[in-house]
This record gives structure tokens, sequence and C-alpha cells, in this order.
């Protein structure tokens, strides 16, 4: 079943970010008005075929997340073969494959952005998580894909920890391919075309070269380009870069005609990011209800300490104690657009538990509260400020 085929439009989605969107960082978006799909953190297919186990905690997922796909990146199409059989047995709803990595570690090993510069292998490894995902739905094992016994053992415990009960339904996942609009300059007309010849469910387009990495600013008038050449091909075209407001969601799906976006950056420390989608949706069709415009960067700070207390606790919960360190750049995420945010951001990158955690925004509260020769007014200059903004 192809659920892209399901979803509202335009789709607001949470796009794929190494480091960030793991497992815990998904489920707060969940708990806090989901996204319409997520994206794991990419997984190299070598780790999946032979790397230690604690490398697969990036395929961790929960219920809540549905629909929740498994992003996967390389170079091996033998390899792809494979974790594709994984992907579908651990009940993802979706594959997508990474071509847009503009890491240098990533990209100049030919994964990655740089597949841009071998479409014809770019192909071939789309061919093959088909035919993985194929032969997996018609019937076939890990071990007849070429695993051995005690690897998936791995996978079923993986299964395991995230509750699974139930036989995982034998049917196809829409494979989908996440990729940027050229590699040394923009040369999406001819690249779009090519990933177009495999048929893939989506294709989702940062509108940044490789050598742009993440400076300058998204092209987004490349991506509408895009658009054009899918149209009448079944596969769906999103758009990804600088989404930072309901209003860029709105604004790039109607100058565009993408069938959704992508947000990235603008959800770090916002987890609330897609409490107000529906709006969005509204005002991209051009139409107007009482809460359109409403900003979703708009909580409390008591709101917003709470939702960061109850992330970090997720999160040692699930890593343990001695990974708490992975932690603090979401702490320091959420420690903007309030006074004195940046003072806040500077103690979170040596906070090493929830308990100090909590013990440094107790002292923060006290010491706000004790300045009281500014008037209390909800303004941003104001540090008793009940309401604050993210960016």
């Amino acid at each position: 079943m192809n659920f892209w085929l399901t979803l509202p439009r335009p789709i607001i989605g949470l796009s794929p970010m190494d480091g960030v969107t793991d497992a815990c960082f998904r489920s707060v978006i969940a708990q806090q008005g989901k996204s319409d799909v997520s994206f794991t953190e990419f997984t190299h297919v070598h780790d999946i075929c032979h790397g230690p186990e604690f490398q697969l905690e990036t395929l961790l997922y929960s219920e809540r997340e549905r629909p929740i796909v498994a992003q996967l990146y390389g170079k091996d199409p033998a390899l792809f073969y494979v974790a594709a059989h994984v992907v579908c047995e651990l009940g993802f709803d979706g594959l997508d494959i990474n071509m847009g990595c503009p890491s240098k570690s990533v990209a100049l090993s030919g994964s990655g952005a740089g597949l841009i510069r071998t479409p014809e292998l770019a192909r071939t490894i789309m061919q093959a998580a088909k035919q993985g995902i194929e032969d997996w739905a018609g019937g076939q094992t890990l071990e007849q894909a070429g695993l051995k016994s005690a690897r998936v053992a791995m996978f079923e415990r993986l299964n395991q920890r995230r509750g699974k009960t139930s036989p995982i339904p034998r049917r196809p996942l829409p494979l989908s391919v996440k990729t940027r609009i050229g590699y040394d300059s923009v040369a999406v007309e001819a690249w779009v075309e090519e990933l177009l010849k495999e048929q893939p469910a989506v294709i989702s387009l940062h509108g940044r070269t490789l050598r742009q990495m993440y400076r300058g600013t998204a092209d987004w008038s490349a991506i509408a380009r895009a658009v054009e050449l899918v149209k009448g091909t079944g596969t769906l075209l999103l758009g990804n870069g600088d989404i930072q407001s309901l209003d860029d969601i709105a604004g790039r799906v109607r100058e565009t005609g993408v069938d959704g976006v992508l947000v990235g950056r603008g959800v770090l420390g916002a987890p609330w990011f897609f409490r107000s989608k529906e709006q969005a949706r509204l005002q991209a069709r051009g139409m107007h209800g009482p809460d359109v415009g409403r900003d979703p960067g708009v909580v409390s700070l008591n709101e917003r300490f709470a939702l960061l207390v109850d992330h970090a606790q997720q999160f040692q919960a699930l890593v343990g104690d001695k990974q708490f360190y992975r932690m603090r750049k979401h702490l320091g995420w959420y420690c903007k657009g309030f006074p004195h945010a940046a003072s806040l951001r500077a103690q979170m990158v040596r906070v090493s538990s929830v308990e100090e955690l909590q013990a440094l925004l107790a002292e923060f509260h006290d010491r706000s509260e004790a300045i009281t020769d500014l008037p209390r007014t909800e303004s941003a200059d104001e540090p008793n400020m009940l309401v604050s903004r993210c960016s």
C-alpha cells in the first residue's frame, strides 16, 4: 500500500536530519502535534548488514510516529537489496534513499549527494531496493536474503524493543528519494529526469546544491521546475529548504505547486511546530479560518521548559546516563527567543543529566523572578515574559 496517496495535501512532513531526528525527538514531536510523515536519521546499508547492534538504534521508532519512513544511504546495490528486506521486516511504512547528504565523508565516498554525479549507479540502487521490497513481500525471509541467524536475531530484538506484538503484513512499501538540485551547480532537470525513470513514489528536493552545503538560500525556482517535470508521472514532489513558519509553507506551496514540504531546521527546539499544520493547509489553498495565521512558535515559557524536561527524560530513559551529552544540542535549541536565553543556552552545554537540567532551570527561574525593576508586560524584552517565539 502506498501510504503517500492517503496523506492530506499539501503534505507537511518532518525532514530527516542526521544526529537530530532520533526516535526520542520524533516521539516528542508526535506527542506535541505530529507531522504528516516522519523519517528516521539515515542509516548506512553496511551497518544494517554487517555493523554492530548499537548502530541499529537509528531504526527504532514508536507506533505514534506513523507513517514512519526508514532512510538509508550507501553506494552498494547488493547491500540495498538486503537492507530493503530489513526495513520491511521492521514494519516501516516506506523506504527512502538518501541522495542528498552533502557531508564530505558521505558524498566523497560516492554516497548521499555523491550519487548525483553517478545517475546510473543511483538508478541501480533504486532498482535493487525495489527488488528487495518485492521479494520480501513475496515471502522471502531475511535468511534467504543472505543474513545470518545471529543478525536476524538483532532485528527481532529491535522489534521487541518497540513492542511489536503481531506479524508484519507482507506488502510492498513505497520507495522514495531525498536529494538536492545539483552537485556543483543546479542541474535539477537532468537529475530529476533520471530519478523518474525508476518511478519513485516521492522525490523530496532540497533547494541547494551539494557545493552550497547549507549556505545561502534555497532555490525554490529550481524546485518549481522539478514540479513541472513530475506532473503526470505518478511521482509526488516535496520541497525542502528554509521553511521556518506556517507562512513559509503556504507561500512555497502556492508559488511552486509542490505536493508538500518537509520542515527541517525550523523544528529545532520547537517540537510543537506541527500543531498548526491544518491552518497552514488552509493558507496554502487560499482559504481562511478563525485560527489561520496563528504563530506555531508562541508557547508559554512554562510549557517550553516542561517540554524540554520531558524530552530530556525520554532521552535519558532511551539511551542512558552515559549518552546524555547527545541531548545537549537539543537543550540549546529550546533556549531561544526569550530574555536571557543566550545565557541559559551557554550553560546547557555542561548539563549531564535530567537532575542537573532541572536544577539549572530552577535557578534560572529564581534569578528571573528576582528582577523586579522592569515592567511586567508580555514583550520580547521582559524577563518574566509569559510568551516566547521561535524563529
